[in-house]
């Protein structure tokens, strides 16, 4: 018996909202009081709203077009079909690009946090053999999360609420001090003295803001995990999207509300790493007992994060190898999954950094390009199919107009072509 045939017609949209919210949320949370402090308070808002916009309407695009074909169906069975080999080719690399670096990141990362982890508990009860390396607790992170993935989108989902909740909680602990605290003098750039230079930085954050926002890896996992129905596909797309581009707004006011933007300079030199921002926030607020708070959301990030991504990840390699969803066809798809990364990261453990910056390029093309043209494509081949996505021909060449614009600034940024804000 399948996957699709053991779950029940009645679950609700919650564990879909969880999984597109967990995948976007860790991909870029705390880089975006980094990367929009060029732009500041206002101008960040609506540049996160303006790409939320795009990536709910790209990701609501990969619904429409998943629906025309049979349940199990991803990039490949979409792309091939509809847009020809050139661009399955395109798409594949620049999916299995994204996703297998993401994923290397992610098992970086995770493995340094719960390393961290595991020595606290060690210190605290005298445990000498809880003293992991780092390597050996990447491979924990992975195992213990794989499985999950491995098992069933509906574990996943479970999880990723779990985690979401947990996210939510340890989040608004340590923000709420800095809300409160939070001056509207700082937040609008009223100091005497500060620059009021802001547009010109919003290129160099738009591939940030891009990341912020990627989730569409998930769009076949739920289609196939909701039995193709469209409404609660598309409330999970609309609500996870949605929850993510709120908790982004409430941190901005969190941080720039509280710290300069003359005084970003020391966080942007250290890439927006959270010890050095709650260090420069401590200047102007009382930060303490933050830094536990903020670990503790940016493990539950992580892992829900690499939850989200891996499933787009697993479900993209089972749809391009023809695999079933038996047991046998799932463990397959694990390994060609996980393995990969697993590998590069215990080869080169710091490697990830040369090809981050290349993320944002690719996302552009399959995550925001590749949707759009898909459901033109899509349109002109089932006229007769119900369309989701409003606005027609006009709203195709929006989307389309926003990956080019994610292009060029990924370009003029890697080309070191684009006004950077120091500070």
């Amino acid at each position: 018996m399948t996957e699709l045939n053991k779950r029940p017609v009645t679950t609700g949209t919650l564990a879909g909202s969880m999984i597109i919210a967990g995948t976007a949320i860790g991909a870029g949370m705390l880089a975006n009081p980094t990367a929009t402090s060029g732009l500041w308070f206002f101008g960040s808002v609506l540049l996160l709203a303006y790409v939320w916009f795009c990536m709910c309407m790209s990701g609501l695009m990969l619904l429409e077009v998943n629906l025309g074909f049979a349940p199990g169906a991803s990039f490949h069975s979409m792309v091939s079909q509809l847009l020809g080999r050139t661009w399955n080719l395109v798409s594949g690399v620049s999916i299995v690009f994204v996703l297998y670096s993401l994923t290397y990141a992610y098992i970086y990362v995770g493995g340094g946090l719960t390393q961290e982890a595991f020595h606290a508990v060690a210190e605290w009860a005298a445990w000498d053999w809880l003293m992991l390396e780092r390597k050996q607790a990447a491979c924990l992170f992975l195992l213990a999360l794989a499985a999950c993935v491995t098992s069933s989108t509906r574990w996943v989902g479970y999880l990723s609420t779990l985690l979401i909740a947990g996210m939510l909680g340890s989040f608004f602990l340590a923000t709420g001090s800095l809300l409160g605290q939070a001056k509207w003098a700082v937040l609008l750039n009223r100091e005497a003295g500060q620059s009021s230079i802001y547009w010109q930085f919003a290129l160099f954050a738009l591939p940030v803001c891009l990341a912020s926002f990627g989730f569409h890896g998930n769009v076949p996992s739920l289609v196939l995990y909701y039995r193709q129905d469209r409404r609660r596909v598309a409330r999970s797309i609309i609500q996870g999207s949605l929850l993510a581009l709120i908790l982004y707004v409430v941190w901005q006011v969190a941080v720039q509300g509280n710290l300069p933007r003359s005084e970003f300079a020391s966080v942007i030199a250290a890439d927006g790493d959270v010890a050095v921002l709650l260090q420069s926030l401590s200047a102007h607020v009382d930060t303490s007992g933050s830094g536990i708070v903020l670990t503790a959301f940016a493990y539950m990030a992580i892992a829900s994060s690499f939850l989200g991504v891996t499933l787009g990840l697993f479900d993209y390699l089972r749809d391009l190898c023809g695999w079933p969803h038996s047991l046998c066809g799932r463990t397959k798809t694990a390994l060609l999954t996980f393995a990969p990364p697993l590998l590069a990261y215990l080869v080169m453990p710091t490697g990830f950094v040369r090809v981050m910056g290349y993320v944002g390029l690719m996302a552009a093309i399959w995550a925001v390009l590749v949707p759009a043209l898909l459901l033109r494509a899509s349109r002109k081949k089932f006229p007769r199919q119900q369309p989701i996505v409003p606005g027609g021909h006009w709203m195709i060449g929006f989307v389309i107009l926003f990956a080019v614009l994610v292009l060029v600034a990924q370009i003029l940024l890697l080309a070191g072509w684009l006004p950077v804000y120091q500070g």
